[in-house]
């Protein structure tokens, strides 16, 4: 139902998961059947089809993922989005002719990042959302890759794939698709005193983004694609989304100016909203970003509680209110409910059953508006959307009858028996015309039809009728396109780098590293100014940020986001490389990364498995690190909650009384899990195959 209402509504790509390796397991993911029947019907409207395998991959996992690839690939689609590295080349490698999408989840924040992917064949990037117009604008013209942004939607409060809270509080893995959504949910805000800043607030739940009122500034910058957030929202959500950007987007490539209507903006709130923010787009303050009042739908306003006794309410109304409708009656505590009953109105006064007591002076929201919904389901039955066709019939005296039609890129021809001349009544153009118009069952309108004919014909209806229905079936194989497949073997002749086995620490203070140092065999620091304290200690690294925009000149770097690789092509990769198979493993060294360290995701049973199938694979063992003693950092945001609030430091508490460390930079906010994970039997991993277990302070 949702991708025929974004068809409808005029989009020109869907991108849409199957059953297993979606980033929405819990959305109405498409079975294998349903998705050649959407990239059919997709094709026939000229609108492309992107498959999103956007998980990471585990090693057990990687024979379904690759059958799950071939089968989509096979069945015409035009690109899979993927997130896993190791995934990326080795559908690379094996499916040469095989689009690839690099996922927003890969956390792709910079050029560098960019050219990673350009350089393993990805032909599109879905950027970071947290990235300004003008750093997407000096990323598109610096690269020759297609350059997608989200526009419209749902916001992730952590950059998209760097999110491990809702693994961490009862193993649902944001990278695994079954984020439990703990943005969404209410903290207290605690300062390094103790001291209560805010009590149940939304303090991570972001507004909805909205581009609609900068779309002239977008526009100009080339980007290949705009996308709309929907794989979880419902038919009536896409279609109106939809319908208002192609409107908007079309009437500025006809006019050159930016034109939208309050009532369109109106239709989106009506349908979902959780109030809108411009985004980092346009360089949103962090004040402005959040909705910490709700996490969910905000209806729009439609009146006020003026009475209540008796079991009855007295709403004045400055919205109307109808039968069926939704609406919610904010107070103290919410009350929501159906109107399924008016028991009497005298102008924009109404007065409607309501058994719960509420608060004179609430306010009153539409939630769910029948009537919106009724219209919507009304142009989805007529399936207004067609694609507009030429034809031309040529009817002589002696030579077959022939009728051609034309696409926007196609033209097809089909040719019946021989044209006779009329013993009575001849045939007439308006006739033809009206049977030769009649495609109504089709995604086709006859825009103009030409005709090249003798006067005095005769053509029987039912060869009319089978000519029209032999060209659109031509037609619809040449829109109904096959693309190229083509499979290749997978070849990588991995670089092995030798490690001895032993502990690593990574450290925060300068004191820390007096007491000790000594122990550990190599020393992480991520603070730069302790760094340059103490690099003349061969065994200290410094840890790159995990956001990013320049490099320092150092020559042993622990290396935590995709362009750090590319711009320094050696090092040691870190966890927010999320390595849960072995083919990531054999990528990372194959780039200069002498010791790869494994995602906090990976069980015990993962990592051997990985282990094992990379030495029978390969031939050769691989230099692991793992982290076993540490307080994990659950989200890294672009927003700065402390700040926001004038705190130098502070915690995040949720109704489990789980806690959450809050540290910021000027570039991002890194959230911890007050809790710390530990692994205290750690010689089985030594005795596995890891060569190096790290311990955090």
């Amino acid at each position: 139902d949702t991708l025929y209402a974004a068809i409808e509504a005029g989009c020109d790509a869907v991108y849409l998961g199957g059953k297993s390796f979606s980033a929405r397991s819990f959305a109405g993911n498409f079975s294998n059947e349903e998705i050649v029947q959407a990239i059919s019907y997709s094709h026939l409207y000229g609108v492309k089809v992107y498959v999103a395998a956007n998980t990471i991959i585990y090693e057990q996992e990687v024979t379904a993922f690759l059958e799950f690839i071939d089968f989509v690939h096979k069945n015409n689609v035009d690109a899979v989005i993927l997130q896993d590295l190791g995934m990326i080349d080795l559908v690379h490698q094996m499916y040469p002719k095989l689009e690839i999408h690099a996922s927003t989840q890969m956390h792709i924040h910079n050029l560098e990042g960019v050219k990673l992917l350009e350089e393993l064949g990805v032909k599109r990037v879905v950027l970071a959302r947290e990235l300004s117009m003008e750093e997407i604008e000096y990323i598109q013209k610096n690269t020759h890759v297609e350059i997608e942004i989200f526009i419209h939607g749902a916001l992730c409060v952590s950059y998209s794939g760097q999110c491990f809270m809702s693994f961490f509080n009862g193993g649902r893995s944001g990278n695994r698709g079954t984020c439990s959504q703990c943005c969404r949910m209410a903290y207290d805000l605690i300062d390094s005193k103790g001291n209560l800043v805010e009590k149940n607030k939304y303090l991570l739940s972001p507004k909805d983004l909205n581009s609609s009122s900068f779309l002239n500034r977008l526009l100009p910058l080339n980007i290949a694609s705009f996308k709309i957030e929907g794989r979880m929202k419902r038919k009536e959500y896409i279609y109106t989304v939809v319908s208002l950007y192609r409107k908007v987007i079309d009437r500025y490539f006809e006019t050159k100016k930016l034109e939208i209507d309050q009532q369109d903006i109106d239709e989106i709130k009506k349908i979902f909203h959780r109030g809108f923010t411009v985004g980092f787009l346009n360089h949103e303050k962090d004040k402005n970003w959040i909705q910490s009042y709700r996490p969910n739908h905000m209806g729009i306003e439609i009146g006020k509680v003026v009475k209540y006794e008796k079991n009855k309410v007295t709403i004045q109304l400055q919205e109307p209110l109808f039968i069926h409708d939704g609406i919610r009656i904010v107070g103290s505590e919410d009350v929501g409910f159906q109107v399924n009953k008016i028991i009497k109105q005298k102008g924009n006064i109404i007065e409607l059953p309501l058994l719960k007591k509420v608060e004179i002076g609430s306010k009153v929201v539409k939630t769910t508006d029948f009537l919106q919904l009724q219209k919507i389901d009304e142009n989805l039955q007529v399936r207004k959307r067609k694609i507009k066709i030429t034809g031309k019939l040529i009817a002589r005296i002696g030579r077959p009858l022939s009728f051609e039609i034309r696409d926007e890129s196609h033209c097809v021809t089909a040719v019946l028996d021989t044209v006779v001349q009329a013993k009575n009544q001849p045939v007439t153009k308006e006739k033809l015309q009206q049977n030769l118009s009649r495609l109504q069952d089709t995604v086709y309108e006859l825009e103009n039809l030409f005709f090249d004919m003798d006067d005095d014909i005769f053509i029987p209806i039912r060869k009319i009728n089978e000519i029209r229905r032999k060209t659109v079936e031509k037609l619809n194989q040449k829109r109904q396109y096959q693309l190229p497949y083509q499979r290749k073997n997978y070849c990588n002749k991995v670089t092995e780098y030798q490690d001895e086995i032993g502990l690593n620490i990574m450290i925060q203070t300068m004191e820390q590293y007096r007491k000790l140092s000594s122990s550990y065999r190599q020393i992480y620091v991520e603070d730069e100014k302790l760094y340059l304290q103490l690099k003349n200690d061969k065994r200290v690294i410094f840890r790159t940020p995990r956001v990013i925009h320049s490099y320092p000149p150092y020559e042993e770097v622990l290396l935590s986001d995709l362009g750090s690789l590319y711009h320094y092509q050696k090092g040691y990769s870190d966890f927010p490389f999320h390595v849960v198979n072995s083919y990531t493993v054999a990528f990372l060294h194959n780039h200069g990364i002498k010791r790869v360290t494994l995602s906090y995701e990976l069980s015990e049973k993962q990592t051997k498995c990985l282990i094992e199938n990379y030495q029978k694979r390969y031939h050769k063992k691989p230099n692991l690190e793992k982290i076993i003693s540490f307080y994990p950092e659950v989200m890294i945001c672009k927003y700065h909650l402390l700040k926001d609030h004038s705190l130098k430091s502070g915690y995040l508490q949720d109704y489990h009384h789980h806690r959450y460390r809050l540290k910021e930079n000027e570039d991002y906010m890194t959230i911890y899990l007050d809790k710390k994970i530990e692994v205290l039997d750690f010689d089985k991993y030594f005795d596995m195959g890891i060569t190096r277990l790290r311990i955090h302070l």
